[in-house]
């Protein structure tokens, strides 16, 4: 994290003691899987809330409309606590910051079920938002300080884990579904057990905490101009992810003619193919590098878009939009890193290109649904394909923020290390 004079300090034992077995190497080693389940269990909290999304329209007896303005609310909650993350993390340290606010987050999976109309649905949400986004920069740059201490990539593995939990809160919270049981029952038990299981991976976290001489990062500020740049990045990759999450399965049904579960199986495969891609998206990156990465995903994106814009039958646009998800996968784990690598206060960065991204998944949806209520939903899916090409231009603004620091700080005397930057070769 990063104090006000812009340097990250260090103040964690895993920081001292020999390489090897027993040493450094090996607490880092378990911080990472610390962090790692600490990835999976936010991301279950949102695949059990979206499972349950029915439940809780009806519940609440909401229309269509007055569904999507309350489903608005968690992006505004998340855009507006994000950056308070950094000064929490300063007064608490990270590992105090994250236990609560992703405690915080996993208790919040309740609230929406215990509305009763809209307007306490809409604070919940908000609630729940505001709890993701900030649990959320904490997380990603716990993430990026492991990284930066292992010297290898390791966001894509990470962002990986997310994208497991997520799947298996979706089948745990279908599965309560599919058996009638009322949500508040099924989101309670799942906030009960997701909070124990993320306050003990919060355990093994790396603590950094800044130094008492340190003023604290602004409660609100603009994040600086290089992640507003690599936040664009992650836009055109979050805008087709959200897109092609929510829209897959209407594409097939409506304009290629398929039965429900053929369109319902376009959106399991996007996921996983998302999944596989982040698992396997590190080594990628240690051997190409972010650039080449994201251009080549990019590559991949857009012509799985222009498969879906083109495709004569169902088996063509489910490789389309497979190809779509194996493109963007790696896209935002390496935008979170280069945010935090790009200028001195890594929270904030991280917050401006989490805010960025939340505000693409935000309006992605509805702006597909605008266009093809004025066109159609193959005009909306090459709206999709420009964006990803845009990927293809815009992966150079990652190279000046990806380099990782070629030898690590070494504490003397159980001093704290501090670590200033990217290495500048």
């Amino acid at each position: 994290m990063a104090g006000a004079n812009g340097a990250d300090t260090v103040n964690d034992p895993g920081d001292v003691g020999p390489r090897g077995p027993g040493g450094r190497d090996d607490r880092l080693r378990r911080a990472r899987l610390a962090v790692a389940a600490v990835f999976a269990v936010h991301g279950a909290v949102t695949g059990s809330f979206a499972t349950r999304v029915p439940w809780i329209q009806d519940h609440a007896g909401l229309t269509a409309g007055q569904l999507g303005l309350a489903l608005a609310f968690p992006a505004i909650g998340a855009s507006v606590a994000m950056p308070l993350a950094g000064r929490i993390s300063h007064r608490f340290g990270s590992r105090n910051a994250l236990r609560g606010l992703l405690a915080l987050w996993t208790a919040s999976l309740v609230l929406p079920a215990l509305s009763p109309g809209l307007l306490t649905l809409c604070a919940a949400l908000f609630c729940y938002g505001a709890t993701a986004g900030m649990s959320d920069v904490a997380m990603n740059a716990l993430g990026v300080e492991v990284e930066r201490r292992l010297h290898r990539s390791v966001m894509s593995g990470l962002h990986g884990m997310w994208s497991a939990g997520a799947l298996l809160g979706s089948a745990a919270g279908t599965l309560a579904a599919t058996a009638g049981t009322d949500a508040r029952v099924h989101l309670g038990l799942a906030a009960v057990v997701l909070t124990a299981l993320g306050t003990l991976a919060c355990q093994g976290v790396l603590d950094v905490r800044s130094t008492p001489d340190e003023h604290p990062p602004p409660r609100f500020t603009l994040p600086p101009r290089s992640a507003l740049v690599i936040g664009a990045v992650g836009f055109c990759a979050v805008f087709a992810e959200a897109a092609s999450l929510d829209w897959s399965a209407v594409y097939l049904r409506d304009v290629l003619g398929t039965s429900a579960g053929v369109a319902a199986a376009s959106t399991t495969a996007f996921a996983c193919t998302m999944a596989v891609a982040r698992f396997a998206g590190d080594a990628v990156v240690e051997r190409f590098g972010p650039v080449r990465t994201v251009r080549a995903g990019g590559v991949l994106a857009t012509l799985g878009g222009a498969l879906v814009v083109t495709a004569p039958g169902p088996a063509a646009a489910l490789g389309g939009f497979g190809l779509l998800g194996l493109g963007i996968a790696v896209v935002v784990p390496l935008a979170f890193a280069a945010a935090a690598r790009s200028g001195p206060a890594p929270s904030q960065s991280i917050a401006g290109v989490a805010t960025i991204t939340y505000t693409s998944g935000l309006i992605a949806p509805s702006a597909i649904g605008s266009v093809a209520e004025v066109s159609s939903l193959t005009v909306s899916f090459g709206l999709v394909t420009l964006l990803a090409f845009g990927l293809v231009l815009g992966a150079g603004v990652l190279r000046s923020a990806s380099a990782t620091p070629k030898t690590a700080p070494v504490p003397v005397d159980g001093a704290p290390a501090r670590i200033s930057g990217p290495d500048p070769r």
